[in-house]
C-alpha cells in the first residue's frame, strides 16, 4: 500500500488548508488512518486519526488541534482529508499520513509506532 499525501502550502495565520491522503491499491476504510506532523527541531507529534468499525466512524485529535481540524473520508474518491482551519504559526510542519490495517483502540491512535504504512510529507507553512 502506498499513501499519496498532498495539499500542503503557504497560508496566512487564521487561514485554512485541506490535506488529502489516498491509499493506492486498497480501500481507505480497511485501515485506521492518521496524520502526524514534525516541525524542524521538534519531535513528531500526532495530529488526528480516523477509523471505521461496524459501520461507525471514530475520530481522534490532538488537544492542540481539537476544534480547529477535522478528519473525514470521501468514500467515492477513496481519500481521507484533514481539514485545517484557523491555522497558526505553531501548526507549521511537515505533515505525514499513516495507515495501519489493525484496529487501534483509542489510546493507541496517537502512537506512530502503531502505523506500518507512511506517505511522503506535505509541507504546511503558516505566515504570521
Amino acid at each position: 500500500v502506498q499513501l499519496q499525501a498532498s495539499g500542503g502550502g503557504l497560508v496566512q495565520a487564521g487561514g485554512s488548508l485541506r490535506l488529502s491522503c489516498a491509499p493506492s491499491g486498497d480501500t481507505a476504510s480497511r485501515f485506521t488512518m492518521g496524520w502526524f506532523r514534525q516541525a524542524p527541531g521538534k519531535e513528531r507529534e500526532f495530529v488526528a486519526a480516523i477509523r471505521w468499525s461496524g459501520g461507525s466512524t471514530s475520530t481522534s485529535f490532538a488537544a492542540s488541534v481539537k476544534g480547529r481540524f477535522t478528519i473525514y473520508r470521501d468514500r467515492a474518491k477513496n481519500v481521507v482529508y484533514l481539514q485545517m482551519n484557523r491555522l497558526n504559526p505553531e501548526d507549521a510542519a511537515d505533515y505525514h499520513c499513516a495507515a495501519t490495517r489493525d484496529y487501534l483502540i483509542t489510546s493507541r491512535l496517537g502512537h506512530a509506532a502503531q502505523y506500518e504504512y507512511w506517505g511522503q510529507g506535505t509541507q504546511v507553512t503558516v505566515s504570521s
